[in-house]
């Protein structure tokens, strides 16, 4: 395990692709891997929102990708985006996909990543957030403020998320 001073935080880079890819393949199960292509077009839409966190030899340890969408609607799992809404939409924060690898696991990586982007989101006017919980994570979302939306008319694209997917929403 590093020392939690190793690892440095900065906004992802198209070139950090592959090595999300990789720590993606580490953290997910086959049914929760998103493609490349998917994933670049999240970092195309919003570039600032997007983080890594790695250690001095470049190694990556982390990533975060986030970005603004219509608060009504989910972005589709493992779909390409792009920025299709009506400026007079409310926007949401939304957090897609965050991973720690083994590297990086108990540096708290997780939270630094997160607030470095919350940053930016609320930087730019953002004031409410949602995100999908997978694989049991809706936990360690709850520590940070968020809670299942109770009602919501977003069930079918929700359980393209994944078995046990948890719709979440919390304010900025």
């Amino acid at each position: 395990m590093h020392p939690k001073s190793e690892f440095t935080l900065r906004p992802m880079r198209a070139a950090d692709l592959p090595a999300v890819l990789d720590i993606q393949a580490q953290c997910y199960g086959a049914a929760l891997v998103e493609t490349a292509e998917a994933l670049a077009s999240r970092l195309d839409l919003s570039p600032s929102t997007c983080w890594i966190s790695g250690l001095p030899d470049g190694t990556l340890a982390a990533y975060l990708f986030t970005h603004a969408w219509p608060e009504t609607s989910l972005p589709p799992w493992n779909g390409a985006l792009a920025r299709d809404w009506r400026d007079s939409e409310s926007l949401t924060w939304f957090v897609h996909d965050m991973a720690v690898a083994p590297i990086g696991r108990g540096a708290g990586l997780a939270v630094q990543l997160y607030e470095a982007a919350r940053e930016v989101a609320w930087n730019a006017g953002l004031r409410s957030s949602r995100l999908v919980a997978v694989q049991d994570a809706d936990g360690f979302w709850r520590k940070l403020g968020y809670a299942p939306v109770a009602r919501h008319s977003l069930g079918a694209k929700l359980a393209t998320y994944g078995e046990g997917a948890v719709l979440m929403e919390c304010g900025l």
